[in-house]
């Protein structure tokens, strides 16, 4: 594939929501544009996108792939996305590299929630936006349903482009609105001009082509002064100030074109190839990016071929085979094979082997790739979101933003040994997914993956399976429980032991008191030589090992403090190890006396949810021994919900805020401290964390 200039580039990022028809969509653009010689099904396993594995077995996308193909002496780069919130951090990359956003969006279903947090994306991230009605054939397709829906939601930037003529439920032709001309299409997808509708053909039709045409005017005129006036003076606009105005106005985000598909049948597919020509806007042509300097400035970076090298890596895959494959954006300069960058996260210079660009799955070569283009590089050290320069002008773009993991469980090797395997696979895995994390809870000892929900954690355990050859388990995590003491006392431990020789005798007393410590607290008051110096390390180094274990469920004691008052020892018979035992008698007996009790992690719970079910989660968090703290608006009707929530009622509370909320919801929870577990659930926890040991 040959070095393209900036302006014959267009990077798009197919998103919406699940089942949309995203993949589809893309499989039909690059069989019509002659990428791919055949029609791939997604049930059957067979797109150019959809390649992964746990893609074909599973028939969803989950992650974000690249496919690029040549259009009318054009480089179009294709980013097919995931549609699952489980895989959102896939969506956010393939947004990031691309100049617009095309929307799927089912003409059976409408919008759907995945619509809508694409189109937030898109605004977030400052791109140019299209919608795409997919599945336009369906029996149950109702395109002027779905077209208010549109509407309605996204406002009146909404313009329709291509539309379809509909008589006695069926489609008769297509309308393309710029050209004025209606098509029909035969069983290949080929397109052949048919008369514009009339009121024959459709009742109503013929009035809402005026509608239609007169929404398309009106979009137009919206982005110049000379538009608008000759929108009012009554005179219709020429196909080129129509394309012109449309392509102006989805540059800056006042114009979102819809068009009509069917990837099955290829109808409304050359027309869709014709506007990614015409009206989606070139690398050139978007707001430059801006980018931090070596010295802290602040500086614009125009998409140009003649500036110094600036790039983007947007994501990273871990290949067992090939190693791992950075995907790169290129913002300016041109990026070579067998050459050198300058990484400004690491300050050091990445040795860049071969480029390459893909076709889903399949790898052509290039020797080099310029601004505007997208490219992907193999076994360097660059991390995603680490930015690549010229050595003469080292810049560094702003980080991707990514949502927290919420939901977490424990990874244990099925095969011993293998732990070893699973922490490298794991971290291969993490440097890929900015979403998901991997580390040890100090306080369990557990491994813990977090993700954004269970379909995310599975698949990344189906992936440390079929990339590195390692099975792993996964469980519920333990919860960090710990112990304490409620009053003060004072005890005696007491160790004798005579077995012919030098015996062993140890005696001690203590007094046990609350504090606030998360560490044992140790003191001495001993009067008189009742206990030599010498053994008061022995003493305490025996309470310090016997915390780790309190009396109720063996889980680590906190908040107590240890006074050495009184005791007594033998001349010959006392050792260190004599008295260190004695401390470890008191202790039992002293914490059995200074009425025990169980403490439980309590966490800090921020909840953003749409307003119509926020009086839905605070009965549930509730439900989960929760105290909600307040309540605070936030933009487009959601509200933030603070609340305090034992880490033991939150497990999944990550698939009941997706399910109430059809996804709408995102939460934090944060380790606040601990609080007294309710004795109501004591023998339950004693009994669950017996059985854990």
């Amino acid at each position: 594939m040959k070095d393209y200039a900036v302006n014959k580039i267009r990077n798009i990022a197919l998103a919406g929501h699940n089942g949309s028809g995203k993949t589809s969509l893309a499989e039909a653009l690059l069989y019509k544009a002659g990428a791919s010689d055949r029609l791939g099904k997604t049930a059957d396993g067979t797109t150019v996108c959809d390649f992964d594995p746990e893609e074909i077995k599973r028939a969803i996308s989950i992650n974000t792939s690249l496919a690029a193909f040549e259009y009318n002496d054009m480089k179009i780069n294709l980013l097919d996305t995931p549609g699952l919130f489980d895989f959102a951090a896939e969506m956010i990359e393939g947004i990031r590299a691309s100049d617009t956003v095309m929307i799927t969006v089912s003409a059976k279903s409408g919008v759907k929630v995945g619509t809508r947090k694409a189109y937030a994306e898109a605004v977030k991230q400052n791109k140019s936006k299209m919608f795409v009605v997919t599945k336009i054939d369906d029996k149950d397709a109702n395109f002027f349903n779905v077209f208010t829906d549109l509407k309605t939601v996204f406002g009146p930037t909404v313009c329709p482009v291509v539309v379809p003529v509909i008589s006695g439920g069926q489609i008769v032709s297509y309308v393309n609105l710029i050209e004025m001309k209606a098509y029909k299409y035969d069983g290949k997808g080929n397109p052949i001009e048919t008369d514009m509708p009339t009121a024959e053909i459709s009742e109503k039709f013929e009035y809402r082509v005026d509608g239609l045409v007169a929404a398309v005017s009106e979009a137009v005129a919206e982005t110049s002064d000379e538009l608008m006036e000759k929108f009012f003076e009554g005179e219709p606009f020429t196909q080129k100030e129509l394309i012109d105005g449309i392509h102006d106005g989805m540059n800056r985000g006042i114009i979102t074109p819809v068009v009509c598909t069917s990837a099955a049948d290829l109808s409304g597919i050359d027309m869709l190839l014709k506007e990614i020509e015409l009206l989606l806007p070139a690398p050139d042509e978007v707001a430059a990016e801006e980018a931090t300097t070596s010295s802290q400035d602040v500086i614009e970076v125009p998409c140009s071929k003649e500036d110094p090298l600036s790039a983007y890596v947007f994501k990273t895959v871990a290949d067992p085979f090939v190693g791992k494959m950075s995907f790169i954006r290129i913002n300016s300069g041109t990026l070579k094979a067998n050459s050198e960058a300058a990484n400004s996260r690491t300050g050091s210079s990445e040795k860049i082997g071969k480029l390459y660009t893909l076709v889903g799955k399949k790898q052509v070569e290039m020797p080099s790739a310029s601004a505007g283009d997208i490219v992907v590089a193999s076994k360097i050290t660059a991390n995603t979101g680490d930015t690549l320069s010229d050595a003469s002008r080292v810049v560094e773009f702003a980080a991707m933003e990514f949502p927290r993991p919420c939901y977490s469980m424990a990874v244990k090797a099925k095969a011993q040994g293998d732990e070893a395997k699973i922490s490298a696979s794991m971290q291969r895995l993490t440097e890929e997914d900015p979403t998901l994390t991997y580390s040890q809870n100090d306080s369990t000892k557990e491994q813990i993956l977090s993700g954004l929900g269970e379909q995310h954690i599975e698949v990344a355990a189906a992936k440390v399976k079929s990339k590195f050859g390692v099975d792993i388990e996964l469980t519920v995590p333990k919860i960090a429980y710990k112990e304490t003491i409620r009053k003060k006392v004072k005890v005696q431990g007491r160790h004798k032991k005579q077995s012919g020789g030098h015996g062993q005798f140890g005696d001690v007393w203590i007094e046990f008191e609350p504090c606030v410590s998360d560490e044992l607290v140790f003191e001495e008051k001993i009067f008189g030589g009742a206990v030599p110096k010498n053994f008061f390390p022995a003493v305490q180094k025996g309470l310090e090992e016997s915390v780790k274990k309190g009396v109720l469920a063996g889980c680590p004691v906190v908040g107590l403090k240890a006074i050495l008052v009184d005791g007594s020892y033998h001349p010959v018979d006392s050792s260190e190890m004599a008295f260190k035992t004695a401390a470890s008698i008191a202790y039992k007996e002293g914490v059995r006396q200074a009425d025990p009790v169980m403490l439980e992690p309590i966490g800090e719970l921020n909840v953003i949810a749409p307003d119509d079910n926020t009086g839905d989660i605070m009965g549930e968090l509730n439900k989960r021994r929760g105290r909600v703290l307040g309540m605070e608006p936030v933009e487009h009707g959601t509200t933030k919900i603070i609340a305090e929530v034992p880490e033991r009622e939150m497990h999944d509370f990550a698939m009941y805020l997706r399910q109430t909320t059809r996804g709408m919801g995102s939460f934090t929870f944060d380790f606040l401290r601990y609080e007294q577990l309710p004795a109501n659930l004591l023998a339950e926890v004693i009994s669950t964390v017996n059985s854990e040991e």
